[in-house]
């Protein structure tokens, strides 16, 4: 284990987040509301947008509502109507799935919200000096008496007496607490924004396409902005293939315009800057890791992707990671008001112990679903085209029942 020299120890604070993304930003959000300072560390020098949007379904507004933010978001988008998948074969909507359907808790909601969008809005409700930009976390050490000391980037360090790691699917505090590495799931996707200044007309549905080894779909986020994904196993022709941006999106388009994809469906990718198109490997935490991980480990423990990494094909890794963050606030809230470190070790054991099937839950069913609607299987398109899709999007929905709860 690493051990810091004595003249490079700074001052201690009493909790420090690593990682200003959602699931940071909501915890550190979640404890203020709660009257409890921390300190959030991101390594890049503003707040990171990539990705551009995600589905945020409602377990995700039951805890934005939790946070204070939740009419915020609504307001800034659309609420998705029907779920459609198309048929490869014939190009007409082979299943639909209505996403305002009564849960649990009243009907579902499911919006595509801009990634931006909502780290602004939970920025902005924190207290100005929350977030230390360019403070970059390259190791951490453990000290006498439970303090954790964070060696930085720029060669300073910071001590602090609870550790959150949010971090993000490379996370050092994930590695520091031996959680297993993750693992490349065999795919990768690729992402797009078209911007329609004028308006873009489509109606607020999620159209979704099946094709022979991929899976493409878009959504509207506003009356301006519509988010794409197209998701594909990458073939031993395809190692070293061109990733730019600009090749990415024809390599999608011609494997669209191989399928009856509705002509304004190809005008959306067409219509996409070459810098609002990314591609990324898609990987995952093995969840049967999770089942004896140290999620948490004296004060120290793991939030957002730097926990539950996984594959995008339930759209909850971003709405996860928002639960996490009421969680976690919400059992660490109470414990750190004088910071005795048993209280605080047992609020997160208790975080740890509500969030590990959880995580195990999604991370598998991502997983297999994505298996599922990407296969190229000729029994396994058929059955999924006229069957499966519709039981895949219900147990969806089901697992978008979640309820977090409050602070």
């Amino acid at each position: 284990m690493q051990t810091m020299k004595p003249e490079e120890v700074a001052s201690a604070e009493d909790i420090v987040i690593v990682g200003a993304g959602i699931a940071g930003l909501a915890t550190a959000l979640g404890l203020h509301k709660k009257g409890v300072r921390s300190l959030v560390l991101e390594s890049s020098p503003e707040l990171r947008t990539s990705g551009f949007a995600f589905g945020t379904w409602k377990n995700a507004f039951r805890a934005l509502d939790a946070l204070g933010i939740g009419d915020r978001i609504r307001k800034e988008h659309l609420q998705a109507q029907a779920l459609r998948v198309f048929s490869p074969s014939t190009g007409q909507v082979a299943q639909e799935v209505d996403l305002t359907a009564p849960g649990k808790g009243g009907p579902h909601e499911i919006c595509c919200v801009k990634r931006d969008s909502l780290l602004r809005a939970l920025e902005e409700e924190l207290p100005r000096g929350t977030i230390h930009y360019v403070s970059k976390v390259v190791a951490v050490a453990e000290e006498d008496g439970n303090i954790k000391a964070l060696q930085l980037a720029d060669g300073s360090v910071l001590r602090t007496k609870v550790l959150i790691g949010c971090d993000g699917i490379n996370s050092v505090v994930a590695k520091w607490l031996g959680l297993a590495k993750p693992s490349y799931s065999g795919r990768s996707a690729t992402r797009g924004l078209a911007h329609y200044p004028e308006g873009h007309g489509f109606r607020p549905n999620f159209l979704q396409f099946n094709g022979h080894g991929f899976r493409s779909g878009m959504m509207p986020c506003n009356e301006t902005d519509i988010y794409w994904f197209f998701t594909f196993s990458p073939s031993d022709k395809d190692k070293g293939f061109d990733e730019s941006p600009a090749s990415m999106k024809q390599f999608v388009l011609s494997n669209l315009r191989g399928l009856k994809v509705p002509a304004e469906v190809l005008a959306v990718v067409e219509r996409s800057q070459m810098s609002d198109v990314l591609v990324a490997p898609l990987r995952f935490r093995p969840p049967l890791s999770l089942v004896t991980a140290s999620i948490s480990r004296g004060c120290v423990c793991v939030a957002g992707d730097a926990l539950h990494p996984m594959t995008p094909d339930l759209a909850q890794g971003g709405c996860s990671a928002l639960e996490d963050g009421v969680i976690l606030a919400r059992c660490l809230g109470d414990a750190v008001l004088g910071i005795e470190s048993h209280r605080v070790e047992a609020s997160l054991r208790e975080y740890a112990r509500i969030r590990r099937w959880r995580s195990v839950e999604l991370i598998g069913t991502a997983y297999v679903v994505g298996l599922v609607q990407q296969s190229d299987n000729a029994f396994v398109s058929f059955l999924r085209d006229r069957v499966l899709s519709g039981v895949l999007a219900r147990r969806l929905l089901k697992l978008a029942d979640y309820d977090c709860g409050t602070l």
